[in-house]
């Protein structure tokens, strides 16, 4: 009798729980730049002391300095069609190079599931999609050249910019 009260009890206790509302799916994805040598374009190229910098709507945004890595994420702002980061080269050394990238996109926001809520995905606007410049200082390029690999970014699962340097 006490065997089966206490398993009523401990069915009764487990009876009450919900499953838990934890999100295993990827959310709103960031653009994802790969940087390649630029006299052997099918190699990675590390890039050394880059900083990248948000302007505009992310002016407050300092995603830090990179050293020895041929792959970074930028996260785009889901509140506005345009954002820009300034990527300097040789950041900590006498000659530092900056180029600006400006991304101009439309949003659309897609429901994940009930834990993770709403994700936003990006497209590229078909002509200026991606505007490369040089700062109102300019020296010359380090960018040499860029290769759009999509204009739609819904997963940070691939390479949407390979940048040649």
């Amino acid at each position: 009798m006490k065997k089966i009260l206490v398993l009523l009890v401990l069915a009764l206790s487990f009876s009450g729980c919900e499953k838990d509302d934890i999100c295993t799916e990827e959310t709103t994805p960031r653009l994802v730049l790969e940087f390649y040598d630029v006299s052997n374009p099918a190699n990675l190229k590390n890039v050394v002391s880059l900083k990248i910098k948000g302007e505009g709507a992310f002016n407050d945004l300092d995603l830090g300095t990179f050293n020895g890595v041929s792959k970074v994420e930028l996260p785009l702002n889901p509140n506005a069609v345009t954002t820009k980061y300034s990527l300097i080269l040789n950041s900590s050394g006498t000659s530092p190079n900056q180029d600006n990238l400006e991304f101009n996109y439309t949003t659309q926001n897609v429901f994940v599931s009930r834990a993770c809520g709403y994700k936003t995905i990006y497209e590229l606007n078909t002509a200026n999609g991606l505007v490369l410049t040089e700062p109102d200082t300019p020296d010359s390029p380090w960018i040499l050249s860029y290769t759009l690999q999509t204009n739609t970014i819904t997963t940070e699962n691939e390479t949407h910019l390979k940048i040649y340097f």
